[in-house]
């Protein structure tokens, strides 16, 4: 190990963590009991809930029932997502037991999603009342200064201590013969690290931050962030950004455990310039690909669900102007409103690029743009909602009318004596024909197709209608580029798109994510799960681990726009050149691409990618044994 990841001397107010006189623990030779900390377990917040529940069956195939993961217990958000238990056998089950008697809400159950790994969920608000002395506590043996911070700080603070008070137990509970390897995910969970490094106790330490809380705080607002880095010092962003403590707290857990790691080579130099201690091990992320597998059958979904797009967009679109869907491709960009770090504005500006060529441009190609994102907002837009149902409407109404020429047309063809098709119109009622043309009349407008389809409670100061607006980019008809802003997460019970987002996603043509701080990206990796080229960028932490392993990236419908030392203008074009490539593909070339994609998803799988986790708690288990 490192001699410089536990340093003999810290900076001012951060004061050193030190390892109990004789904590050298006794060498395990069983394999260790895996115990995985995170926020997001039955707690769906961001990306890390998907890179945790994603990763079980894998994990679950190694460990079986030596395996547990730690979460907050938030009753309003685990729903479907937790079932208590009672499983006597379990040391999981037994430490909860002991520890409810001495007065922790806690619980022991299954996470109901594949696998049903065992689950305990902690209250952090169960030592609320002790939450003077703790902080008083962390002050004096680490450094900490808690003084300042909110709720969610405080809740952090209380989860750890309770967190430590559950892994002295279960450490009571296991077979004498067996150790404990910890996984901790991120600082809400890393409160406990430096206390338990203190301990003679056989936990065997690994701590992840998926992207560095400076680094989360600091991009958004720096456009040279990656250029400033090493000379970005920490102190006076903490205080700046008011997150003291958080980082405090990831950098005496970064410390202070056995084996630090991060998700992509992206987050290193911040974590040396943050944290002091580069990374011991790169974990990238992965899918459970087998939740994704179509076999032969995933062009034929492409197309099932690219039907169900169309008719969205002809509600959406033609009761203005009509364009040929036959040339219409679908792109999209999904992900958290973070209008910067998502690439939400180097998008916009390409498409108003790509928009302004494909008008000069003899293709034949119209684009709609789909955003779909998360922001406040009142209602569905009336108008857009009453349009799909008036499609709706047209839609059956016309199945009626083919009914009755079914119903009539073999026997007049067969009795007729003229062998040529009879007048169609002569076999419908004219009771259909009225009808049908009432609900066209009501249905077509001469008003712009709408942009965004909400009405939303701050529709001035959103940055993407804004953008829209000083562009012009607002749905004319000579535009090329149409634009549909969904500000609300995609399901199947949604009345405008009525579909999953995964089958959304299958039905667009490509996913576009050209992020200016993202550590991993899954909404990409999703994109390739589901056989859909897709666009990312170099900063992002999965277009890095892209161009530093996969070869000819672009022949498998994988883009990694250059970000890293380009202007922002230099990034735009790039991207708008690679959007127009796209649009001059032929439909024979979109489908051998989306063969292409669909063959490389298995490289992304978990079972592919989780050596990097088993090597990582073998060397942390190592670093615990040799009394490092």
């Amino acid at each position: 190990m490192n001699k410089k990841s536990i340093p003999t001397k810290q900076k001012t107010k951060e004061k050193k963590t030190k390892t109990a006189a004789g904590s050298k623990s006794k060498v395990h030779s069983a394999k260790p009991i895996l115990i995985e900390v995170a926020w997001e377990v039955c707690n769906q917040i961001g990306g890390i809930y998907t890179v945790i529940r994603s990763k079980i069956p894998a994990v679950i195939e190694h460990w079986q029932d030596d395996y547990c993961l730690v979460g907050p217990y938030f009753p309003y958000t685990i729903g479907g997502e937790f079932e208590e238990t009672k499983e006597p056998a379990s040391p999981f089950f037994n430490t909860v037991a002991a520890l409810k008697k001495r007065g922790f809400d806690i619980r022991f159950g299954r996470w109901l999603v594949t696998g049903r790994p065992q689950v305990v969920l902690i209250n952090p608000e169960t030592l609320l009342h002790q939450l003077a002395e703790i902080k008083e506590a962390m002050w004096q043996k680490h450094g900490i200064d808690c003084s300042r911070g909110g709720e969610l700080l405080e809740q952090a603070i209380t989860f750890g201590f309770v967190l430590k008070f559950f892994f002295q137990t279960v450490c009571k509970n296991i077979d004498p013969k067996k150790s404990i390897t910890a996984h901790f995910h991120e600082w809400l969970t890393a409160v406990c690290i430096p206390e338990l490094r203190q301990e003679p106790l056989p936990i065997a330490m690994v701590f992840t931050t998926h992207a560095t809380l400076l680094g989360r705080y600091i991009a958004p607002h720096d456009q040279d962030f990656y250029v400033k880095i090493p000379n970005i010092k920490w102190q006076s962003e903490a205080e700046k950004y008011n997150i003291k403590a958080q980082v405090q707290i990831e950098r005496a857990a970064s410390k202070a455990c056995h084996c630090f790691t991060t998700v992509s080579q992206v987050t290193t130099p911040e974590c040396m310039q943050f944290l002091d201690r580069k990374p011991d091990f790169i974990l990238p992320n992965g899918l459970n690909i087998e939740r994704f597998v179509a076999l032969h059958e995933f062009q034929n979904l492409h197309q099932q669900y690219k039907q169900m797009i169309h008719q969205f967009v002809v509600g959406h679109f033609f009761p203005s102007y009509s364009f040929d869907l036959e040339n219409t491709l679908y792109f999209f960009i999904a992900g958290r409103f973070e209008y910067r770090n998502k690439g939400f504005d180097l998008t916009l500006e390409a498409l108003h690029l790509l928009n302004q060529r494909l008008k000069k441009s003899s293709l034949p190609v119209t684009v709609v743009m789909f955003f779909i994102s998360k922001r406040p907002y009142h209602t569905i837009n009336p108008v857009v909602l009453h349009s799909q149902i008036l499609t709706e409407e047209i839609r059956n109404t016309c199945n009626s009318i083919l009914g009755e020429i079914d119903k009539r047309l073999f026997y007049a063809v067969t009795e007729g004596l003229e062998q040529k098709l009879p007048p169609l119109n002569d076999f419908v009622d004219d009771y259909w024909k009225l009808r049908l043309r009432r609900t066209l009349h009501s249905w077509k407008t001469e008003r712009l197709p709408i942009v965004v389809t909400h009405n939303l409670q701050d529709d001035t100061n959103d940055e993407i209608l804004s953008f829209l607006r000083s562009a012009q980019l607002v749905n004319k008809i000579d535009d090329r580029v149409k634009i549909v802003y969904h500000p609300d997460f995609i399901s199947a019970v949604n009345p405008l798109l009525s579909m999953d987002y995964g089958q959304f996603v299958r039905g667009c043509h490509l996913g576009i994510f050209p992020s200016f701080y993202e550590p991993w990206g899954y909404t990409p990796m999703e994109c390739v799960a589901n056989g859909i080229p897709t666009i990312t960028s170099d900063l992002s932490g999965f277009g890095d681990y892209v161009q530093r392993s996969i070869k000819n990236h672009e022949a498998d419908g994988i883009w990694v726009i250059k970000r890293r030392g380009k202007t922002y203008k230099e990034a735009v074009a790039e991207l708008s050149s690679c959007l127009y490539s796209i649009c001059t593909q032929t439909r024979r070339e979109r489908i051998a691409l989306r063969n292409a994609v669909e063959k490389r998803s298995s490289h992304f799988d978990w079972h592919n990618l989780i050596d990097n986790y088993l090597n990582a708690y073998k060397y942390a288990k190592n670093v615990l044994n040799s009394g490092s």
